[in-house]
C-alpha cells in the first residue's frame, strides 16, 4: 500500500473532519430539541399531535436517509427556501443547512422514541407527587421528569451521536465536502481507490473512539453523583 499522497492531500481529511463534526454537533442539537418535541407529543393526550408524531415518526424510520436528504436538497429551494451565504462557509452554507436539517429530522425520529422510552421507565409516583405538591404538568415534566429521562438515555443518546457521525458521508452524494467526499476527491487526484478510504476509516474509527469514551466518563459522573 502506498500513503505517499498523504504529505500533499492531508489538509483535505482534516477539513472534510472538521465539516463532518459540524454536521454532527448540529444535528445532535437540533434533532435532540425536536426528539423531545415528538415525544411529548406522542404521549400526549391531544389525539392530533398524538397522530402527527406517529405518522412523522413511522414515515421517517420507514424511508431511507439518503432520500431525506435529496428531498431536503432539492426541496427546499423549490419551496422558496434560501439560506444565506456565511462567511466562512461561503457558498457552501445552504448545501450544509439542508444537510443539517435532513439529518436532524431523521434523528429526532429515533430520539423521540428514545426520550419516550426514558420517559416511561421513570416511576409514575413521581409526577403523581409533584402534581400533588401543586405543580402544573409541564413544570413537573420539565423540572422532574425530563433530567432523569435525560440522564436514563444518556448512553443510547451516545449511540445516536455515533451513527450520526457515520452516517453523515451519506451528504457526500450532494457535494457537501464533509470527510467522505474529501476521500473521494483524493480518490480522483491520486488515481487510488484503496489507500484513501484507508485513511478515512482510521479517521473515523478515532473520532468515534474519542467521542464513546468522553461519553462513558459522563455516565460514571453521573453514577458518582448519584
Amino acid at each position: 500500500m502506498d500513503f505517499s499522497f498523504l504529505p500533499t492531500y492531508y489538509m483535505f481529511f482534516i477539513n472534510g473532519a472538521k465539516m463532518t463534526l459540524i454536521l454532527s454537533f448540529f444535528t445532535v442539537i437540533f434533532g435532540v430539541i425536536l426528539g423531545i418535541g415528538l415525544a411529548l407529543m406522542r404521549m400526549s393526550r391531544i389525539y392530533p399531535l398524538k397522530i402527527f408524531s406517529v405518522s412523522y415518526i413511522e414515515f421517517i424510520r420507514g424511508t431511507p436517509l439518503l432520500v431525506q436528504v435529496l428531498l431536503f436538497y432539492y426541496g427546499l429551494p423549490k419551496l422558496g427556501i434560501k439560506f444565506p451565504e456565511l462567511p466562512w462557509l461561503g457558498s457552501a452554507f445552504p448545501d450544509v443547512a439542508a444537510c443539517i436539517l435532513a439529518l436532524s429530522f431523521n434523528s429526532a425520529a429515533y430520539v423521540a422514541e428514545t426520550f419516550r422510552a426514558g420517559i416511561q421507565a421513570i416511576d409514575k409516583g413521581q409526577m403523581e407527587a409533584a402534581r400533588s405538591l401543586g405543580m402544573p404538568h409541564a413544570m413537573a415534566m420539565r423540572y422532574i421528569i425530563l433530567p432523569q429521562a435525560f440522564r436514563n438515555v444518556l448512553p443510547a443518546l451516545g449511540n445516536e451521536f455515533i451513527t450520526i457521525i457515520k452516517d453523515s458521508s451519506i451528504v457526500s452524494v450532494i457535494g457537501v465536502a464533509e470527510l467522505m467526499y474529501s476521500a473521494d476527491t483524493v480518490k480522483g487526484n491520486t488515481f487510488q481507490p484503496f489507500e484513501p478510504l484507508i485513511v478515512v476509516s482510521i479517521v473515523y474509527f478515532m473520532m468515534t473512539f474519542v467521542l464513546s469514551k468522553l461519553l462513558g466518563l459522563a455516565e460514571r459522573r453521573l453514577r458518582t453523583s448519584d
